[in-house]
């Protein structure tokens, strides 16, 4: 733990155990949207499937980077990982991003996997307002994240027709915004 960096963060008149409950279960639900995109992604198929399969990988493995980037903050704020994966996937902040009954049905797996995104830019929102101006390495991580979650919910949402989303598939290197956390 980081006894000075927690310290600062409690005198700024954030609630750290309530922060590090809230980074904890933002963290199962990257790791288990990890887990069940992955699961998503191989029943891509058929024309449909595989036109998304590109995005939904990218996704994917930005969430496992969020993941990554979360568990050094939740450590240093004091806090811990459950010690049992089923309890830390019961803790998830997010429902699970499960195949919808018809594996076939491209429009309900986008509905899944923009309603993951949806969920997590909702997280994010809420741990960068608790945050700001209070607890600058939790919000810079936070606001990282987040920015990632937004495109992720914008390439889905335009799949569905709610319009262009102005964003791009990233070539290449992912994670531009979490990236910093990862070195």
């Amino acid at each position: 733990m980081a006894k000075v960096a927690r310290e600062m963060v409690e005198r700024s008149g954030v609630n750290v155990d309530e922060l590090v409950e809230l980074l904890v279960k933002n963290a199962a639900a990257e790791l288990t949207t990890y887990y069940y995109y992955t699961i998503l992604r191989v029943n891509l198929i058929g024309l449909e499937g595989e036109g998304i399969k590109e995005i939904a990988e990218t996704a994917r493995i930005e969430d496992r980077n969020h993941f990554e980037a979360l568990v050094p903050r939740i450590y240093e704020l004091g806090g811990k990982l459950p010690e049992n994966m089923k309890d830390f996937h019961d803790c998830s902040a997010c429902p699970p991003a499960s195949l919808p009954r018809d594996p076939t049905d491209i429009r309900a797996m986008l509905k899944v996997l923009v309603e993951a995104e949806r969920c997590a830019v909702r997280g994010y929102t809420h741990i960068c307002n608790l945050t700001a101006g209070k607890d600058h390495r939790t919000y810079d991580l936070s606001l990282s994240i987040l920015n990632e979650e937004i495109e992720h919910e914008s390439w889905f949402s335009e799949f569905l027709g709610e319009g262009p989303s102005g964003h791009y598939l990233r070539r290449g290197e992912t994670s531009p915004f979490v990236s910093k956390f990862l070195k």
